[in-house]
C-alpha cells in the first residue's frame, strides 16, 4: 500500500447503481460454504465505494508531458507554475522534458524551471517519492507513466491533450478546479489492473542483450539471475503482453498454457494477452470485446488464427498463463510489452503472465461508469449512428390506406 494513499471504503454505505457488495457471501444455503483459503489475496471490491482519500497532504507531484508535441508547451507551463507557485508543492518531470529548447529560450518560466526536480527514466529511482502523477497528453502518457512504477502506483490525473484519450477524461481548460478537488480527497478513481510478466530466457542468449540494456540503462534492475541460469525480466503491463511472428513470413506458433495445463497451440500472426484496460485497444482491433477496467479478468486474443472457429476468450484475474515457443515451431517469436522493450523469444524461453497485485489507481472525471462509456462514445464511436426519424401523421394516415 502506498504510503500516502489509501482506498476509503464507507461503513454506513446506502446502495447506490451496484447490485453486489464488495464482500459477497461465502455461504450457500443451510449447509455449503467455500473452502477457507488463507493464501487468497484478492477478493472483488463493490465499484461504488472506490474513493480517494489522503492520509497526508500529497507533496510530491510527477507532472508527464507528451514530448515532441509543441502544443503542450503553454498548458505545461500553466500546471507547473499553479503547482509551485499557488499550490507551493515539489513538481517533478523528465530532464529531457526541461532539456527542450522552446522551454529554455523562456526566460519568463526560467525561475520556474530551476525548482523543477528532475530525472531520467532507468536511471533514478522515483517510485518511494511521488504522491501524486499528472500526466498532459493522450493514452500514452498514462502507459508510460504506469511503467515508471513498478511496484506501488500513486494516483494518477489524466488531462485529454492528445490524439485518442480514451484514458484521459479531464479537459485541461478548468484543470485549477479539478486539482483542487482531487487534493480535497474523495474523488472516485478505477482501479486499472495490470499484468505481472515473467521473461525467462537462457543466460547464452541473454548475455550480449543484458550487456547492452546495462549500458544504455533501460531498467536493469528488472533483470533477475536465478539458480537455474536463467534470466528473468519482470515488468508491470497496463494493456497488453502481444507475441507475434516478427519479420518471419512464417506463422507464429506457440503453445498456451493455463495453471501449468496445455490449452491450445496459437497458430497465425500471434496472441494479444490483455487486462480490461486494454481489452479498448490493439484487442478490440482485432475483435475482442471490450471489458470494463472493473471486471477482474484477463483476455486472450488471437491475431489472424489460421483457425475459424478460434474466438477470444476471457479467463479468471489471478490465473497464471505461460506462452511458449510451440517444439514444431519453424521459427522465433517476438514478445512487447505495451508497445515497448520489444525482444526475440527463442525455443527453451517462456512468458509468465498473471494479474499484478499492483493496479493504477485512475482518478475519474465524473464516476467510473459515465467516464468508460463517455470514452467509448466520443472516442471509439461505439454504437453511434444516424437515427431513424419518426413517422408522421400524414405518413402514418397514408400507411393505414394502403393496407
Amino acid at each position: 500500500m502506498y504510503k500516502r494513499i489509501m482506498i476509503q471504503v464507507p461503513v454506513c454505505y446506502r446502495r447506490g447503481h451496484f447490485l453486489h457488495g464488495p464482500y459477497p457471501a461465502t455461504h450457500f444455503g443451510p449447509k455449503a460454504c467455500v473452502l477457507p483459503n488463507p493464501t487468497s489475496v484478492m477478493h472483488i471490491q463493490d465499484p461504488a465505494s472506490q474513493r480517494l482519500t489522503w492520509s497526508k497532504p500529497p507533496l510530491n507531484v510527477l507532472v508527464i508531458r507528451k514530448i515532441r508535441d509543441e502544443t503542450l508547451l503553454e498548458p505545461f507551463k500553466e500546471l507547473c507554475r499553479f503547482l509551485v507557485e499557488e499550490k507551493h508543492l515539489m513538481v517533478y518531470v523528465e530532464k529531457k522534458v526541461v532539456d527542450d529548447g522552446s522551454l529554455m529560450r523562456d526566460d519568463s518560466f526560467s525561475a520556474i524551471c530551476n525548482q523543477l526536480c528532475t530525472f531520467r527514466e532507468g536511471f533514478d529511482d522515483i517510485s518511494d517519492r511521488i504522491d501524486l502523477i499528472i500526466c498532459l497528453g493522450g493514452d500514452g502518457t498514462l502507459l508510460y507513466a504506469s511503467s515508471l512504477f513498478q511496484g506501488s502506483v500513486p494516483p494518477v490525473m489524466a488531462f485529454h491533450l492528445g490524439s485518442l484519450g480514451f484514458l484521459t477524461p479531464f479537459k485541461f481548460e478548468s484543470f485549477r478546479t479539478e486539482v483542487d478537488k482531487v487534493f480535497e480527497g474523495n474523488a472516485a478513481i478505477i482501479l486499472r489492473s495490470r499484468l505481472k510478466v515473467k521473461v525467462v530466457k537462457g543466460m547464452v542468449q541473454r548475455n550480449e542483450q543484458l550487456l547492452s540494456t546495462q549500458e544504455n540503462g533501460i531498467l536493469p534492475h528488472n533483470h533477475i539471475n536465478n539458480e537455474a541460469g536463467k534470466i528473468t525480466l519482470q515488468l508491470q503491463v497496463l494493456n497488453e503482453v502481444v507475441v507475434d511472428r516478427g519479420p518471419s513470413s512464417y506463422l507464429s506458433n506457440v503453445d498456451l498454457y493455463l495453471d501449468g495445463r496445455l490449452i491450445t497451440s496459437v497458430q497465425g500472426d500471434g496472441v494479444i494477452v490483455s487486462t480490461p484496460t486494454g481489452s479498448t485497444a490493439y484487442a478490440a482491433a482485432a475483435g475482442a470485446s471490450m471489458i470494463h477496467p472493473n471486471v477482474p479478468a484477463i483476455m486472450v486474443t488471437p491475431i489472424c488464427p489460421h483457425s475459424l472457429s478460434f474466438r477470444p476468450i476471457v479467463v479468471p484475474a489471478g490465473v497464471e498463463l505461460m506462452i511458449t515457443l510451440s517444439p514444431d515451431a519453424r521459427n522465433t517469436a517476438w514478445v512487447s510489452f505495451d508497445g515497448r522493450k520489444r525482444q526475440e523469444i527463442q525455443h527453451g524461453d517462456s512468458i509468465k503472465i498473471t494479474t499484478s497485485c499492483f493496479p493504477v489507481p485512475s482518478i475519474c472525471c465524473h464516476d467510473l461508469v459515465y467516464d468508460w462509456f463517455d470514452s467509448l462514445a466520443q472516442c471509439l464511436h461505439w454504437n453511434v449512428r444516424k437515427k431513424q426519424t419518426r413517422l408522421t401523421d400524414i405518413e402514418c394516415g397514408l400507411s393505414v390506406f394502403f393496407m
